[in-house]
């Protein structure tokens, strides 16, 4: 399992030809409480860099970016109910969306932890 991350603060969790998406911890803490979030309907096609989801925080609504190109295969319905899970577990309950990926070749275009880091210094 490899993640990487994106400029935008998504990172993608990638485990075989899936890749799980979501924010950094760093993007929900820059975002504040999370209100409300709008998850893509499973079987759209998206391009990377391509709006898959948007969050809304206390302080404003922000994009979400598929890090990849591929199809939306599941999204985390608990979000519906309880978006607060982005800011409390990011990484792991707070998930938003699985993809298929298209083309795995995308995955090296992106971060590795060592360069995310450097950018949210």
């Amino acid at each position: 399992m490899t993640t990487k991350f994106t400029p935008d603060h998504e990172y993608i969790r990638v485990e075989g030809s899936t890749g799980i998406v979501g924010i950094t911890p760093y993007a929900q803490e820059q975002l504040g409480d999370i209100v409300f979030v709008e998850l893509p309907a499973v079987g759209k096609a998206l391009k990377k860099g391509e709006e898959a989801a948007v969050v809304e925080s206390v302080k404003a609504a922000s994009e979400i970016y598929a890090p990849v190109t591929g199809t939306i295969v599941e999204v985390n319905g608990m979000l519906t109910n309880e978006p607060g899970l982005v800011n409390t577990d990011p990484e792991n309950a707070g998930w938003m969306f699985k993809i298929e990926i298209a083309d795995t070749s995308e995955i090296d275009t992106l971060l590795d932890a060592d360069g995310y880091a450097e950018l949210t210094l």
